[in-house]
């Protein structure tokens, strides 16, 4: 057996590599006693690219073709004085297969909110995530680098470095730049260019290249993007009284429509007799101020206009649900309706 071992091994003649998936970036070429025998061919495929190792070190780097391995393709082979024995390789050498496809659709994101300093909200934790795409562009300092003499290296074994890499270089633009996270919130496109500008030597150094980057979503935690709903909400509000003028406008009509609902409960018995006994009281300091010689300078009207004034919106909106309840029921009129809501609007002015 160690016999046909032996002789299988000095027949070893041609080196290739036929990806199975597309998950491994790195595959080391499998040899009896890393032996490889003088004169051998080399077959590289597109999208790949091979790298020879000579004692621990990188001696060349092979791209797509075929190649005859000796003196004149490697000039390491000058070095060795073996490869003219009988059945003895000159090559105690090993050859590294790399993949160089693009690698596309790599997720990145944050698992934990990162905290930044932000002009508009002072300290602020944030989350944000996207995609990536790379390809391995040189696969000698990749072997250097990160791989080594692993006989393979997976696409997935780097993705968590990439990552972190991602996310520190995210946290520093932020500190760098100044911009509030609204601003980044509202120009991704922007962001991911200068995330991506910033990351290019960072993936250069490992012997990758950055093809293209993009930011899907930035966000705050939840209980965070409540707060920025609220502050967003007061600034859309802005005048608060001609937000309130506004609400009770609409209010009225709708109440008026809705005879089972708002105002159906305006026009229920408490509220009628709340609203009967506010007239009966108007009404009764009036024939008081008659009877004791006072002139009609002072009329129920101003009595009535005084206490509307010192209402708020909510109070009015509340009276005018219950007037137009007795509208339906025939004790006011739909003039004297009119009239009092033009009165009580009047007072938000």
């Amino acid at each position: 057996m160690a016999l046909m071992d032996f002789i299988k091994k000095q027949f070893i003649d041609v080196i290739h590599w036929t990806e199975e998936g597309d998950d491994v970036l790195a595959y080391r070429y499998p040899m009896q006693d890393f032996e490889i025998q003088y004169g051998a061919q080399l077959t590289v495929r597109d999208s790949q690219m091979a790298v020879f190792v000579n004692e621990g070190k990188v001696a060349d780097v092979f791209g797509p073709g075929l190649y005859k391995l000796t003196t004149q393709t490697l000039p390491v082979l000058t070095n060795l004085k073996n490869w003219d024995k009988l059945f003895e390789s000159p090559f105690k050498s090993e050859v590294y297969f790399f993949s160089t496809r693009l690698r596309l659709d790599r997720k990145w994101g944050t698992p934990n909110p990162i905290t930044i300093r932000d002009k508009d909200f002072g300290m602020v934790r944030m989350r944000a995530f996207g995609i990536y795409s790379y390809k391995l562009a040189d696969p000698g300092r990749f072997y250097s680098e990160i791989s080594g003499t692993r006989e393979t290296y997976f696409v997935d074994d780097l993705d968590g470095q990439l990552r972190n890499l991602v996310i520190t270089s995210m946290t520093d633009l932020f500190g760098e730049s100044g911009v509030p996270f609204i601003d980044m919130a509202a120009n991704q496109v922007e962001f991911s260019a200068a995330l991506k500008e910033k990351l290019l030597p960072v993936f250069e150094r490992y012997g990758l290249a950055l093809d293209a980057f993009a930011v899907q979503n930035v966000s705050l935690p939840e209980e965070l993007q409540k707060v920025l709903d609220t502050r967003i909400g007061m600034n859309m509000i802005g005048d608060m009284g001609r937000y309130t003028q506004y609400q009770t406008a609409t209010a009225i009509p709708l109440a008026a429509q809705n005879e089972g609902g708002i105002a159906g409960i305006g026009a229920g018995l408490g509220a009628g007799m709340g609203i009967g006994q506010s007239m009966a009281a108007a009404m009764g300091q009036s024939q008081a101020a008659v009877a004791g010689g006072v002139t009609a300078a002072v009329p129920a009207a101003a009595v009535a206009g005084a206490a509307a004034a010192s209402i708020s919106a909510d109070d009015v909106v509340a009276t005018l649900e219950k007037l137009h309840g007795l509208v339906g029921k025939g004790v006011l009129s739909q003039a004297e309706f009119d009239a009092k809501k033009a009165e009580l609007l009047a007072k938000l002015s």
